[in-house]
């Protein structure tokens, strides 16, 4: 399975698990969403991300990345670039071509001489801009500044947002949950022809006014549920 179908697999997941219903409610127990999201870079990770991002980029500085650092499989991000004025944006989905980070003779090793996937369309500005603006407004409601990004062993999921880095693992419930429903569509564009594409922004246009409705709420309520389970 290519690296495109197991971000596609994963954000799938990631709302579906947003629609099922808890096997306890019917007990009236509350269930708490945790998001193990944190500001900055999770100890023991910088190395390694920062090589996969630079690789990524090829030099560009996008406005809204994600990139994904899975246990076993290929490297993936999806990226967004500002252009110049009132200009497109540049739509990226990036995949390596080979693994990055390997264990060769008991020694781990960054393969960064090889040159990544990309798949690269433009973008509506004003469309772009509106994603970027909603997943600052999610990011700094759910994952406090003085939350520091935690180790894990699983699947790492990298968040630059306008220069602000949040890591951790890809969340399974609350509002981010919901917003990854935009990275599908995002990943889904990066491969379609124009007039697909325009069909895309279309359904990304109406996603992005039904989750500002849903959100408003969410963040506010939501907050305090989410900042203290750790």
């Amino acid at each position: 399975m290519s690296a495109r179908a197991w971000c596609l697999l994963a954000v799938a997941l990631a709302v579906q698990a947003m629609v099922v219903p808890s096997a306890r409610a019917d007990d009236d127990e509350v269930e708490v969403c945790r998001i193990d999201l944190g500001r900055g870079w999770p100890p023991a990770t910088e190395n390694y991300g920062s090589a996969v991002e630079t690789l990524f980029t090829g030099g560009l500085t996008p406005t809204f990345s994600l990139t994904r650092l899975p246990v076993r499989s290929a490297e993936s991000a999806l990226q967004l670039i500002a252009g110049e004025g009132e200009g497109d944006w540049t739509l990226r989905y990036v995949e390596a071509d080979e693994r990055v980070q390997v264990w060769t003779g008991g020694r781990k090793e960054l393969r960064t001489n090889q040159h990544p996937d990309v798949a690269s369309v433009p973008m509506p500005a004003a469309l772009a801009r509106r994603v970027v603006a909603q997943w600052q407004r999610v990011m700094d409601a759910q994952v406090p500044r003085d939350r520091a990004a935690e180790f894990h062993d699983d699947e790492v999921v990298l968040f630059v947002v306008d220069g602000v880095r949040v890591s951790g693992l890809q969340p399974a419930c609350g509002p981010i949950a919901q917003m990854m429903e935009q990275v599908a569509l995002l990943i889904e564009a990066s491969d379609d022809g124009d007039e697909k594409r325009i069909k895309r922004w279309r359904e990304l246009t109406e996603l992005l006014d039904q989750q500002e409705q849903s959100l408003a709420g969410a963040t506010g309520a939501g907050a305090g549920d989410t900042h203290g389970e750790h």
